[in-house]
């Protein structure tokens, strides 16, 4: 062990080796941070395909999470997950345990490693909200052909996202900060990462902010990547579009990630477990030692990182040593004889490719209270029930008005697949049996009582199945309910 390097006590990691070539990846991410001289104590813990065998439905016994608590840094290799059927994703699972909130995936320009790319000067950062959005995986089948997923953003995981892009930019001495919403669709959900992303940046006015539509985002990755510094998003639109950033610099296999936490700290490379090359000895592992680069970051050792980071980039500098996945695997050089030519290159320093002067990065502190955002007025306009029927839009409509017809709430309009199609438009439609009624009061100054409500559900219920009911807010004087196409 060469321990030049490293003047501090022990720190204790979680490892996780994970499935396919996961093991392999890590083992050389030790091995390299062995030879620099780093001091860590390994705490070996399984999770994915061989908890899934056992019948853990999760894919992360309880003897990982009780390491995870007490060590609170964990590297890992990518584990498998389930596709279709009833598991959850371990890798989503071990995120959502420990509120990992932040997804931190970079993306650099690699010497050696030719791109269609290659000379742009890459170096952004995808900052990905991690643990709500679609991914909070609550799904329900509406009717027996719709099926629901709902998208639930919160303020609170909004402001915490936001403001670790902010000090990651400032930790990292970068000078741009992009929000990238659907906020035109999603006015509520996507628009309020928008709106958090504005009001915090007020507390930032050395950096550069803009918002932008994730989709012209990616259209400008592809087009004009080097204009990108730091990027915030929600977590569907995150795991796409940080996927992306990697194809524009040699693929998953130079992708490294972290799931940041104010209590846990989670490194592991973006790619997946890749059966068919597992054991073979021919996987990359620097998405791997780079997440253990972003790790040693995390734990203060700054100097030990910058040494690793060094010499992976002279490593593919010197072009001597490349893998298959840059190569083709008939010719290029085993995860093991990468590994060595790393360690061979500790102590030397990368002449055309800077590793950045990193600093600490100061994780934010969002109050704890479930109810963060408080409220002055508030009241309940109506209510959406949603109805599955095998009937016309005409006949539902009929049939709901006669219902509501003694009710304090009246049938204001009927939509399919978020289109208003009662009263009639004129729109053409192709209906399912999955429709939204809308109910508001006659008198619109009053506040829905939960009494009103119940009564006419009770009545829809003796004449139509219902499966799904959402109150129609007004906060502070705006509407908490988005209208739908052609609603006026």
């Amino acid at each position: 062990m060469n321990s030049a390097f490293s003047d501090s006590e022990t720190k204790r990691v979680t490892l996780i080796p994970g499935d396919g070539v996961g093991p392999e990846c890590v083992r050389a991410a030790q091995r390299v941070i062995q030879a620099v001289g780093t001091p860590i104590a390994w705490e070996e813990r399984q999770a994915g395909a061989v908890v899934f065998r056992q019948g853990i439905a999760s894919g992360v016994p309880p003897e990982t999470i009780e390491s995870i608590r007490k060590t609170r840094v964990v590297l890992k290799g990518p584990l498998e997950t389930p596709v279709g059927f009833g598991e959850k994703s371990a890798n989503v699972t071990l995120r959502k345990l420990f509120e990992t909130y932040g997804n931190i995936r970079p993306a650099r320009e690699f010497p050696g490693v030719p791109t269609p790319y290659s000379g742009r000067g890459i170096d952004l950062v995808v900052v990905r909200e991690n643990v709500e959005d679609l991914y909070a995986g609550i799904e329900h089948m509406q009717t027996p052909g719709v099926a629901q997923c709902l998208k639930l953003i919160s303020r609170k995981g909004c402001e915490k996202v936001v403001r670790l892009a902010f000090e990651l930019a400032v930790a990292e001495g970068r000078r741009r900060v992009h929000c990238a919403t659907k906020s035109n669709i999603m006015k509520l959900t996507e628009g309020m990462l928008k709106r958090t992303f504005e009001e915090v940046s007020q507390e930032y006015p050395h950096i550069e902010t803009q918002h932008i539509i994730i989709d012209n985002c990616a259209h400008q990755l592809v087009k004009k990547p080097e204009q990108f510094d730091v990027i915030v998003t929600t977590n569907m639109n995150g795991d796409i579009i940080s996927d992306l950033t990697s194809a524009l610099i040699g693929g998953l296999g130079f992708a490294p990630s972290a799931n940041l936490g104010n209590e846990v700290a989670i490194f592991e490379a973006v790619h997946g477990s890749a059966p068919k090359y597992a054991g073979k000895n021919v996987i990359n592992p620097t998405a791997v030692l780079l997440s253990a680069v972003m790790m040693l970051r995390h734990l203060g050792e700054f100097q030990a990182a910058a040494t690793i980071e060094h010499a992976v980039l002279v490593t593919l500098e010197d072009a001597q040593v490349r893998t298959g996945d840059v190569v083709g695997y008939d010719q290029g050089a085993s995860t093991t004889t990468f590994t060595d030519a790393v360690v061979s290159n500790l102590g030397r320093t990368s002449e055309w490719h800077p590793v950045r002067a990193y600093k600490p990065v100061t994780l934010p502190q969002v109050h704890s209270l479930p109810d963060l955002v408080k409220t002055r007025a508030r009241r309940v306009l109506g209510v959406d029930i949603f109805v599955e029927s095998s009937l016309s839009s005409d006949a539902l409509g009929q049939s709901l008005e006669a219902i509501a017809a003694e009710s304090p709430l009246k049938l204001k309009m009927i939509s399919n697949r978020g289109t208003m199609v009662y009263p009639a438009t004129g729109a053409i439609t192709d209906c399912v049996d999955h429709w939204r009624c809308r109910f508001v009061l006659r008198s619109s100054t009053e506040d829905l009582a939960d009494s009103v409500l119940l009564a006419l559900l009770q009545r829809v219920a003796c004449r139509h199945r219902w499966m799904h009911v959402e109150k129609l807010p007004e906060l502070d004087g705006s509407l908490g309910f988005t209208k739908a196409q052609g609603e006026d």
